[in-house]
């Protein structure tokens, strides 16, 4: 990675060195414009309203026009503010984290600790981990001001800018106050289909759908040419809309109803999934007791085997020796009773 920005972080006396270095990349396919009727590129020039020359970018200065006169401003102004040369991070509040709204935040930037000695910058680290706060900061990059934050994340001193309060737009939209009802059911459906979709995050599972299907439309056309026939790479694709009725009445209908198909189709995926877990062990279930049956049957046909054998050693039948038993059992009985 290449630093875009070196300087020091600064809170109270303590002064601490780093680099800044962008934390996010693009991912997007890269593409240029061009003629659709012969393919040459189109390649935009910078022409002078005045002398009509093409005018290299070295030379174009920026100018601000207030309606009636224009001033010009060079690098050499931009330089000359006070607040361009300034290469510090200045810590100027401590804040509790829930207080910084997402909205505001902007681009990040992974801080590396510079100098011969960590250790300002480890203290920095620590401070903002034990007291659970957000250090509010103003730096300048790239002829700006900026606002910021500085947190922590795995070890790493973590920069982002920040929208200026006057930047954020004010927004009433009349449907967002509407006073309609919701109804005991769609509340109960609602947090239903929530808790059938909680989950810890993982942005990893997740995939910009868009570039891999551009990404698969350029391979097959460098493969079959202008030729490409897109069903037959992606599939048709059907229509969403199914018509249906309009008005308040129909869309309450219709939210009663998504809510339940949505928590049946997330039902019926858990219930999918539990069945191939369940046929797997099932089916060692139903082996194990195949086996246990097999024994079972050879330990009977064992038993009837041996007790064969010692029928035909003392050349008696089985039921013979059942009925012996029995007599045999009534005679000690009622000699039991006549000696009580």
């Amino acid at each position: 990675m290449r630093a875009v920005w070196s300087g020091s972080i600064t809170f109270g006396l303590v002064n601490v060195p780093v680099k800044a270095y962008s934390a996010t990349k693009g991912h997007d396919v890269a593409l240029h414009q061009v003629h659709d009727a012969d393919g040459g590129r189109i390649r935009y020039q910078r022409r002078c309203e005045v002398c009509g020359k093409k005018v290299d970018y070295e030379h174009i200065d920026k100018a601000y026009e207030d309606g009636e006169q224009t001033v010009v401003l060079t690098d050499e102004d931009f330089e000359s503010l006070p607040e361009a040369q300034n290469d510090e991070i200045e810590v100027v509040q401590f804040v509790p984290s829930d207080q910084i709204d997402p909205i505001t935040l902007g681009k990040s930037y992974f801080l590396e600790p510079q100098g011969k000695s960590p250790k300002s910058y480890l203290l920095l680290r620590q401070a903002l981990e034990d007291t659970d706060r957000t250090a509010v900061v103003t730096f300048s990059l790239r002829q700006k001001t900026r606002l910021g934050v500085l947190r922590v994340q795995d070890r790493i001193l973590v920069l982002q800018s920040m929208r200026w309060a006057d930047e954020l737009r004010e927004v009433d939209f009349p449907a967002a106050r509407s006073r309609a009802k919701i109804g005991a059911k769609e509340k109960k459906l609602a947090a239903a289909l929530v808790d059938q979709f909680a989950s810890d995050f993982t942005p990893e599972e997740f995939v910009d759908t868009y570039q891999v299907e551009l990404r698969q439309l350029i391979d097959a056309k460098l493969e079959q040419g202008e030729a490409l026939d897109t069903e037959a790479t992606f599939g048709e694709r059907g229509d969403a809309s199914d018509g249906g009725d309009t008005g308040e009445d129909a869309e309450v209908i219709d939210l009663m109803q998504a809510l339940k198909s949505s928590l049946d189709k997330k039902r019926g995926g858990r219930r999918t999934a539990a069945k191939g877990a369940g046929s797997t062990s099932g089916s060692k279930t139903s082996r194990s007791k195949t086996s246990g049956s097999k024994t079972s049957r050879s330990k009977a046909s064992g038993t009837k085997k041996t007790g064969a054998k010692k029928s035909d050693s003392s050349g008696e039948k089985p039921a013979k020796s059942a009925k012996s038993g029995a007599a045999s059992g009534e005679k000690s009985g009622s000699r039991r009773r006549k000696s009580a």
